[in-house]
């Protein structure tokens, strides 16, 4: 399964298995349970350009299941 979110402060979360969360809008979130794939993208405004990307695996590299995601200076922070 796959979640996308595009709006402002739109939010995605994949809870399936091997899912994919990802969200482009401003200040938007992502969260997913272990093991699926997370990505975000970083605005300074309202469908401003794109100045940060990042992506990561739930349950990795200091990234937590089912915890709520943004992106700011380029960093996943829990919100």
């Amino acid at each position: 399964g796959a979640a996308s979110a595009t709006g402002y402060y739109g939010a995605a979360s994949a809870t399936g298995y091997q899912g994919a969360a990802m969200s482009s809008g401003f200040e938007g979130r992502v969260m997913g349970k272990e093991g699926n794939a997370l990505f975000l993208v970083e605005r300074h405004e309202l469908n401003g350009p794109v100045i940060n990307v990042w992506a990561g695996i739930a349950g990795r590299d200091g990234i937590k299941a089912d915890t709520w995601y943004t992106l700011k200076d380029g960093q996943p922070v829990e919100c």
